[in-house]
């Protein structure tokens, strides 16, 4: 195992990963963000260097981290072996298995390995996959034409709509998720339309791997065309900035999906896997 620490492997990282297309998006998006400032403390473990066979990003070990916070303990994975995938895994350096921690990928591979893997570790994993989309070419995105209210701005999200955000998101709720949510609005592109008080009705966000996330309208404000226009403008924000404007959504998602439909979003064959991983101990403890 070998930690990547070097900013020109680093670079060579990125654009290898390129060639490996669509699968590697995660790790990808995951290294463009350590090159580019690493906001949120991220580091790259490799099982060898150059000829690696596998890929993790997770946070940097001397990082103070919360036992619980699945949210911001993430790693993303690629691998070009399966077999070296599982020995990275294997090897006790790697993850720290006593925490809550989350594994990213578009690979079915790594759903097969987080479960034989977490059975010798005493660890539960939950599983849950959506479809993956790419904006790839920023001149196909659509021009969005219509007459907005005057009161309403497009803007982006700051660090005091996170409550918002926390109380709408599936996945929040919590003191953990609100914490994630403010890092991300404060560290990476966001689009949002404001009304006149400066609340936000419908809003984009993007997360550690340049994933677009959390798109949500209110309910009240919803069938206007707001979520086509923010997801529209924030892929062309990501595209100006280099990164591959990338989203997931629930296949049974019908109305999400015939909207990036609408855009010209391409779905890709993959699919996205989020594996939450959680020591057996933890299991029986509130998670508050």
């Amino acid at each position: 195992m070998l930690v990547l620490s070097s900013s020109t492997k680093l670079q060579m990282l990125e654009k290898m990963l390129m060639w490996s297309f669509p699968e590697s998006l995660k790790v990808y998006g995951a290294v463009m963000n350590i090159n580019r400032g690493n906001p949120f403390r991220k580091e790259v473990v490799v099982d060898k260097w150059p000829d690696f066979k596998a890929v993790i990003t997770r946070p940097q070990r001397e990082s103070d981290m919360d036992d619980l916070d699945h949210y911001t303990n993430a790693h993303a994975v690629f691998y070009k072996e399966l077999q070296a995938y599982k020995e990275l895994l294997e090897n006790t350096n790697t993850i720290n298995w006593g925490r809550i921690f989350q594994i990213q990928g578009l690979q079915d591979g790594i759903c097969e390995v987080s479960r034989t893997v977490a059975l010798t570790k005493e660890v539960d994993v939950k599983i849950s996959s959506f479809r993956t989309v790419i904006h790839s070419d920023p001149d196909t995105l659509p021009d969005i034409k219509f007459q907005m209210d005057p009161k309403l701005t497009v803007s982006y999200l700051d660090i005091s709509h996170a409550s918002l955000l926390n109380e709408t998101w599936s996945r929040g709720g919590n003191p953990r998720c609100h914490r994630y949510l403010a890092n991300l609005i404060c560290c990476f592109p966001s689009v949002c339309i404001l009304d006149d008080k400066g609340c936000p009705l419908s809003w984009s966000l993007t997360d550690q791997f340049g994933t677009m996330i959390h798109s949500y309208t209110l309910p009240e404000h919803r069938r206007k065309g707001y979520s086509r226009l923010v997801a529209t403008t924030l892929a062309k924000k990501l595209h100006s900035q280099g990164f591959p404007a990338q989203g997931n959504v629930v296949e049974t998602n019908m109305p999400s999906v015939t909207m990036l439909k609408s855009m010209n979003a391409q779905f890709l064959p993959c699919s996205f896997f989020r594996m939450i991983h959680t020591p057996f101990h933890f299991l029986s403890k509130p998670r508050l």
